[in-house]
């Protein structure tokens, strides 16, 4: 029984979820002083892989909230809002970006993927 090819669109259309990472499973095993750098590597790598473009752009407000309790103690646990958009530079290499946001959430408890409506 032969395969077929499935095709997958090309043409990804601007859209907006609102995610939850688990940076603590990340944290691991790692040097104090590395933490809080490598929450943002991994928050930059969850972006890119889920809306799958190369330009990852993280909000100042989220980069505070991961380093808040400094460079030792990282959040368990982050929202945040991913939103893939077209990129308005003429010269740029991506046709699009992805601007990672802070969602702030009072519990992390039944949350799942949310798709956000563009106003």
């Amino acid at each position: 029984m032969a395969k077929t090819a499935v095709k997958r669109a090309t043409a990804k259309e601007p859209v907006t979820r609102d995610y939850t990472i688990h940076l603590h499973k990340h944290m691991q095993k790692i040097s104090f002083k590395k933490r809080a750098p490598r929450a943002i590597r991994v928050v930059r790598q969850f972006a890119a892989k889920c809306m799958t473009t190369k330009d990852v752009r993280i909000d100042t407000k989220l980069n505070k909230f991961l380093w808040s309790n400094g460079v030792r103690n990282v959040p368990r646990r982050v929202r945040v809002r991913l939103s893939r958009k077209r990129n308005e530079d003429e010269d740029a290499k991506e046709k699009m970006f992805t601007l990672v946001q802070h969602v702030p959430v009072e519990s992390f408890k039944q949350l799942q993927t949310e798709t956000v409506r563009d106003e």
